[in-house]
Order: structure tokens, then C-alpha cells, then sequence
């Protein structure tokens, strides 16, 4: 008997088979987008613009290491806190509601109507500083921590000023309520301490 030679596949469509495959699942498999905060940069500084002097009772800084722990310096003591506390504290550092010595000093400020004159911390700083291996999900948290002791603050006011929440306030208002609690939040660029 003769030896009877196997036909091979035919292989000529196979990447075009791939490549259709490749595009179906593109379409069809849902994609994570990204979580953040809508941040609005400030403008560039000028040439040879000095930055301003900040007083060291003017700055609340947070910074979180590579373990994920929070360190929050404030009213010249440092100490670990839980993400849970950084809302109040900070809410604390940017009101001072009772005029603390080591928290940001108060200025007589003409503010919008219907403020008026009033008694502000106006030059304070939360200064915001990670290390590169700190957790994303912790830098976020934390973030939306401090942002959320300027919108709860803006609330309060705009509850006690106009009988109802920032969110139903027009324009005007929301304004107001932005200048007396103006939103001053550092982030320094993301630090390597340890490999």
C-alpha cells in the first residue's frame, strides 16, 4: 500500500477570523472608566513670581506614606489620624470657629451680599502630600476628604444664611458661600521616601 498524504487546514482566514473576533469583544466588553475629582487648575505663575510667605500656623498638612498611613500636622502637633477624622479637622483648621491661637489667623474681609464685612481665615493652606507608592484608592479618599470639608462648611453657611442647601442655592448665592469659604488645597508633586 502507497503512503496517502494528510491535506492540510486552510489557514488563509485565520487573522482575519482573530482580527473580527478582536473587535467583537472590543464592542461588547464593558470598560472601567476612571474615578476622580473635577478639579480646576489655577493659572500658571508668572516668571519670577515668588510664591507667597504662608505662615506656619496658616498650613494644615496631610501627607500619606507608602503604608497608607495618614500624618496630619496641625496646631503645632503631628500626629496619625484615620481617614474618618480628616474631614472634621479640617473642617476645624479652615473655619476656627473659636479663634484658636495655632489655627489660620482671621481677617476683616468685604465679602458679597449678603456677608458684608466678616471675619475670615483667608490665607490658610491644606497642604496634600503622597509618596509614590501610596495606594490610589487612599489618595482619593483622602482627597475627597478635604474637598468635603469646603462643600459641608459651604453647606452649613448657605442652610444658616439662605434657609436651604448649597445644591438649591442660584448662582449669586453659591458664589457667596464660595468666597467666604475660598477652597485652598495644595497637592505637592508625589515624593519617593523609601524603595
Amino acid at each position: 500500500m502507497g503512503k496517502r498524504s494528510v491535506p492540510g487546514l486552510n489557514s488563509s482566514s485565520t487573522a482575519d477570523i482573530a482580527f473580527i473576533l478582536l473587535i467583537f469583544f472590543l464592542i461588547t466588553t464593558s470598560m472601567n472608566t476612571d474615578r476622580g475629582l473635577a478639579v480646576r487648575l489655577p493659572n500658571p505663575p508668572e516668571e519670577n513670581q515668588e510664591p507667597p510667605e504662608v505662615h506656619k500656623r496658616n498650613t494644615m498638612q496631610v501627607t500619606v506614606n507608602m503604608y497608607n498611613k495618614i500624618m496630619v500636622v496641625m496646631k503645632n502637633e503631628t500626629r496619625e489620624v484615620e481617614l474618618s477624622e480628616i474631614r472634621e479637622l479640617a473642617k476645624e483648621f479652615i473655619a476656627n470657629p473659636e479663634d484658636h491661637v495655632n489655627l489660620p489667623e482671621k481677617h476683616l474681609v468685604e465679602l458679597p451680599a449678603p456677608f458684608g464685612q466678616q471675619m475670615i481665615t483667608k490665607n490658610h493652606v491644606i497642604s496634600f502630600v503622597t509618596d509614590r507608592a501610596t495606594n490610589y484608592d487612599t489618595y482619593f479618599q483622602v482627597e475627597n476628604e478635604l474637598y468635603g470639608a469646603y462643600n459641608e462648611l459651604r453647606d452649613e453657611l448657605a442652610r444658616k444664611t439662605f434657609g436651604r442647601p448649597y445644591n438649591e442655592c442660584n448662582e449669586d448665592e453659591q458664589l457667596a458661600c464660595r468666597q467666604y469659604y475660598k477652597c485652598m488645597i495644595s497637592e505637592a508633586e508625589p515624593k519617593q521616601y523609601g524603595k
